[in-house]
């Protein structure tokens, strides 16, 4: 059994050197998309952490999402954060997959272009809507009585440039229409529908996706129109995404069941130094037209 394993490890070393060659030549390409996707990321939490500035606390508006659900309560705040962390963490992992797995249809690099377009567009709905009206936030630090639910005018550019990190994160207030964790929520579970491949697992996605929704309520983090309009607005605009830009080019083989470590390593180099090339020759031209 140690034997086997042995001579496996060799296989997998080569097979990640490989996919990485790939990757890096995809990235040569399209390093400007990933690189503006990142850093619009912080441009969205420069946005949220200004709205906070804005924000007057007040009574919670009547939500029916908060008759039907239960508040979870301050102890239990951790809850949908938890959630949330686990979908992040697999969906990353799940995307970084073909450096490991024979059978896959995607590549990382592309597929990260896709889910930045997706978020962009998201997030820039997103702040257009919450700097249109701000309402009372119902989370606890942001409710009449709590120090954070203000904030005092900045003392200098710089305290804004910061987003006054951690806390600034973590107890903003204000961006609330609409949920920020819902955007990534749902465009990592439609994401994983579209290009995953076990039918159980995208199941289980949106069974979470639902599941984070109720939690995020009953926490009383967002109201219940926050979770509605994430809801159709991130679905729609990953359709109108993906009826602009140009179709991923799908990588599978064919196999319903990917093995961990490929089954011929010498057939399987061939078959990713053939992927490589044919990348360099203009197969990824397709990938750099829609940037």
């Amino acid at each position: 059994m140690l034997l086997s394993v042995d001579r496996q490890a060799p296989k997998l070393w080569r097979k990640i050197y490989t996919e990485a060659l790939i990757e890096i030549s995809l990235l040569g390409e399209n390093w400007k998309l990933i690189l503006a996707g990142l850093v619009f990321q912080y441009i969205h939490g420069l946005a949220a952490h200004g709205v906070h500035y804005l924000h007057r606390p007040g009574a919670t508006l009547q939500d029916v999402g908060f008759f039907l659900l239960p508040e979870l309560g301050q102890d239990k705040f951790y809850m949908s954060e938890t959630l949330f962390a686990f979908i992040f963490g697999s969906f990353i992992l799940w995307t970084f997959h073909p450096f490991v797995f024979q059978s896959k249809r995607i590549y990382t690099v592309l597929i990260w272009c896709r889910i930045f377009a997706y978020l962009v567009v998201s997030q820039c709905l997103r702040i257009v809507t919450f700097y249109s009206t701000q309402l009372p936030g119902p989370n606890y630090h942001c409710r009449e009585g709590s120090k954070l639910a203000r904030l005092p005018p900045p003392e200098s550019f710089l305290e804004v440039l910061l987003i006054n990190f951690p806390q600034g994160v973590v107890y903003g207030c204000g961006d609330l229409i609409f949920s920020s964790h819902m955007i990534f929520t749902l465009v990592f579970v439609r994401t994983y529908q579209k290009y995953g491949t076990r039918r159980c697992i995208k199941q289980f996605a949106w069974l979470l996706a639902v599941v984070q929704s109720l939690l995020i309520i009953a926490s009383r983090k967002h109201y219940t129109v926050d979770i509605v309009v994430a809801w159709y607005t991130v679905n729609l605009v990953a359709f109108y995404v993906d009826w602009k830009l140009p179709e991923l080019p799908d990588r599978s083989s064919g196999s319903t069941a990917p093995p961990l470590l490929p089954l011929s390593t010498r057939n399987k180099d061939g078959k990713n130094k053939e992927e490589h090339q044919k990348l360099l020759n203009g197969n990824s031209s397709a990938t750099s037209s829609s940037g």
